[in-house]
């Protein structure tokens, strides 16, 4: 019985390789012992026993592989995914196999590529024996020209299979077992097994950037937390859909959003707070010291760039510059944010570059001419901030977070009510966190508040009788960094009143109470359909069940269809190149059409004539459940002759717990907003469009922007759109802002010289 179960757990492409290698050691013997026997042994012997015997290691490999696959599989079977329900013990127990599996489907992948070279070994050889005809007499003298014949045709078969078996093996993936012959639709289960796939992978990425103290944690971390984020994302798994099948609802969701959108009716911002704004962006931008915004900016020849910003070839200036917290030798980061500002380095106070988990790193600069302290936090750039972003999950605000809405004079009592009768107040794990340890880092930590005016960075610039005493205080950050900046300045206000905070495209972090409280002295750009800003759980969980119905109501969806959209989702089409204009936000699916078009929704049972669709799903066997022809694998979209009701299948139970867009809440979870006031730049001619991997080195041609005063709600729900990431580089932002000031000074608004004079001048 376990016998049986366990071959019916075995996939197509599994079985047809198990025999085609078991095949090559079979033939292999042939040739070695009854049709060459005489042949030399560097012409045909050593090559026909190398990849004989490589076949045979691959079948073993196979074999330990599958075993472990299923322990695995068990081992996640038998343990629930609440944390608080497994002990260490069982999560352990669970880490260990699925290390197993992983090493054991490595050393297959590595006999892959033992096959590959003993192939490529192979015909070389055999292609010498082929130029003599196959006459040598090395090789059995005496026989006839016929014998020669077949067997040389024999050789040829056997020399074009085992080349294409470690290819084949190569696109179909390391899983021996289907996945879901042992998981089936149980949702809980799916997302263990993506948490330990995410959990692995991260820290192995990281232990491949230098960061090898995660590969040795065995408990509970922030990795943890990430992994655990992502799986539960991943949970569309247990309805029988595939990554692919996904992404091309997400093309759908593209080609639906498409339309142009009319702004009429929307408040343009003020042009004062663009002016600010773009003063202020250079010094976002600037906190990128690493090599990312030189790769953005110059794709081939970045590391010279970034050497030349680091001051790398002018060492002897190294004790001029400022010391950084975790900065290198000849203090290079500090010379790429001084170079990139055009500041002295009497104007860069402090800062730090190297931090940890869920911390910032930062800069504080003087600019005495303007009256200004400014503080920039950098954005998302090394592995820690990564892990900062995927820290999704609300957490509860305290009072001290909010001490610049709760206690601040300048704040109006109506907003106080509404934030203080509304606790408990939620934010962003990840970002409260860094926002808490950069307060520490830029005030300390002491519970007599009365000290604080004689004790930090901040009290010791900008205290009564200090160095820049009356000064406003500037907060600036772009993505990652704008939101700690946000963060931020909601602890900072009631201290310093004359703080503002600008956050270019920032991540959702607050609720909406405190989102609406502090739009006096934050301001939040949003670049067009830039992802960050519309990148949260529950904006996540709306788009994986928007991408689900889109490709469900297409009912002729086949596997053409299915391979051209998600094509056209990577590759743009140049058609939709020439034809996209402005993105409308507002035709994404939201979760309340996603809910309520439910009832409507139809599936697609297996069905034996449709061929096309079981070797799409055999394609993608390595991230789908539904891996063979003849594994009873149901599509879970389009039925042509029943229509099964949607309370009762696995689909309408995974989007019944979708969040609905006009909530407040993402289900159990709150809904995270972008904080303050939100400000959209958006193009209003777009000539081209390019595909991403050609858009690291492309601008698109817009003739001018507009910037709105726009609803927050807006950007609740992400837009599909090929620009979506594009839309995110600062640089970007920066010359959307410059176009915007450009237009005003052609309706004779204001003088964009002056724009550019006072830039100047901030250096």
């Amino acid at each position: 019985m376990l016998i049986s179960s366990t071959v019916n757990s075995l996939r197509i492409s599994t079985i047809i390789l198990g025999f085609s290698n078991l095949s090559v050691v079979v033939v292999g013997g042939v040739l070695l012992f009854l049709v060459f026997p005489g042949c030399d042994l560097q012409r045909i012997t050593i090559p026909v026993a190398m990849v004989s015997l490589a076949a045979a290691f691959k079948i073993f490999a196979m074999l330990k592989s599958g075993i472990a696959q299923k322990a695995t599989a068990f081992s996640i079977l038998d343990s629930p995914l609440d944390s608080s329900a497994v002990d260490s013990i069982n999560r352990l127990r669970r880490r260990l196999r699925y290390r197993t599996w992983l090493w054991w489907s490595r050393f297959a992948l590595v006999m892959t590529l033992l096959q590959v070279s003993t192939a490529i070994y192979l015909v070389f050889n055999v292609a010498k024996f082929i130029s003599h005809d196959g006459t040598s007499s090395e090789c059995q003298p005496g026989t006839t020209s016929n014998d020669n014949k077949w067997k040389t045709k024999l050789l040829i078969s056997f020399v074009i299979a085992v080349f294409t078996i470690p290819i084949i093996h190569i696109f179909v993936g390391p899983a021996v077992l289907r996945w879901r012959s042992f998981y089936q639709t149980q949702d809980d289960v799916w997302k263990a097994h993506y948490q330990e796939v995410f959990d692995h992978g991260i820290r192995e990425a990281l232990c491949c950037l230098g960061r090898v103290k995660y590969m040795r944690v065995s408990k509970e971390d922030e990795v943890y937390s990430v992994a655990r984020l992502l799986g539960d994302l991943v949970a569309y798994r247990a309805s029988g859909t595939g990554h692919l099948e996904l992404l091309a609802g997400l093309a759908l969701l593209q080609r639906h959003s498409e339309s142009p959108k009319s702004h009429d009716g929307l408040v343009e911002a003020p042009r004062e707070t663009i002016q600010e704004a773009f003063a202020f962006h250079e010094f976002a931008e600037a906190a990128y010291t690493g090599p990312l915004l030189d790769f953005g900016r110059h794709t081939v020849f970045f590391p010279c760039a970034w050497l030349y910003r680091q001051g790398i070839l002018a060492p002897w200036t190294r004790n001029r510059r400022p010391s950084l917290s975790g900065d290198n030798w000849w203090r290079g980061h500090a010379a790429a944010f001084l170079k990139y500002t055009n500041l002295p380095p009497e104007a860069l106070r402090c800062g730090r570059v190297s931090q940890e988990k869920c911390e910032a790193a930062y800069f504080v600069v003087v600019l005495h001419h303007l009256r200004s302290v400014v503080i920039s936090v950098r954005g998302t750039e090394t592995p820690e901030d990564l892990i900062t972003d995927g820290l999704g999950r609300e957490c509860l605000l305290s009072r001290e977070d909010l001490d610049g809405l709760i206690n601040s004079s300048h704040i109006c009592p109506d907003v106080k009510r509404s934030v203080e009768s509304s606790f408990p107040h939620y934010g962003h794990s990840g970002i409260v966190e860094a926002a808490r340890d950069l307060y520490v880092q830029l005030e300390g930590n002491l519970a007599n508040k009365e000290l604080k005016s004689s004790s930090g960075v901040l009290s010791s610039l900008l205290g009564a009788g200090c160095e820049c005493d009356g000064y406003s205080l500037h907060i600036v950050g772009h993505s990652l960094g704008g939101a700690i900046a946000a963060l931020l300045g909601l602890r900072l206000y009631h201290q310093f009143p004359s703080l503002h905070v600008y956050a270019y495209g920032p991540l959702p972090c607050v609720d909406l109470v405190i989102a609406e409280a502090c739009s006096e002295f934050v301001t939040s750009v949003v670049h067009n359909n830039e992802f960050s800003a519309r990148l949260s759980v529950g904006s996540v969980l709306r788009l994986r069940a928007a991408a689900i119905v889109a490709l469900a109501h297409d009912s002729k969806t086949d596997t053409a269809l299915i391979f051209r959209l998600a094509r056209q989702f990577l590759f743009v089409s140049k058609n939709q190149r020439e034809r996209i204009e402005v993105a409308n936000p507002s035709e994404l699916h939201s979760a309340a059409e996603t809910v309520d078009e439910l009832d409507h929704i139809v599936y697609v049972g297996s069905n034996n004539e449709d061929q096309s669709y079981s070797l799409w799903k055999e394609s993608d066997e390595t991230n789908s459940g539904c891996d063979t022809i003849d594994d009873n694998c149901e599509n879970p979209f389009y039925d042509n002759t029943s229509v099964i009701n949607s309370l009762d299948d696995p689909i309408s139970q995974f989007l019944e717990t979708v969040p609905r867009s006009e909530n407040g809440s993402a289900g159990d979870r709150a809904e995270m907003f972008l904080p303050g006031l939100v400000i959209h730049m958006v193009p209003q001619q777009r000539h081209t469009s390019m595909p991403l991997w050609k858009g690291w080195r492309f601008q698109e041609s817009v003739r001018n922007y507009k910037a709105y005063l726009a609803n927050r709600d807006v950007f609740k729900d992400i837009v599909v759109s090929p620009n979506m990431f594009l839309d995110h580089l600062p640089w970007r932002c920066h010359n959307a802002m410059r176009k915007v000031l450009e237009s005003q000074n052609d309706k004779g608004m204001l003088d964009v010289s002056q724009i550019m004079v006072q830039s100047v001048h901030l250096h």
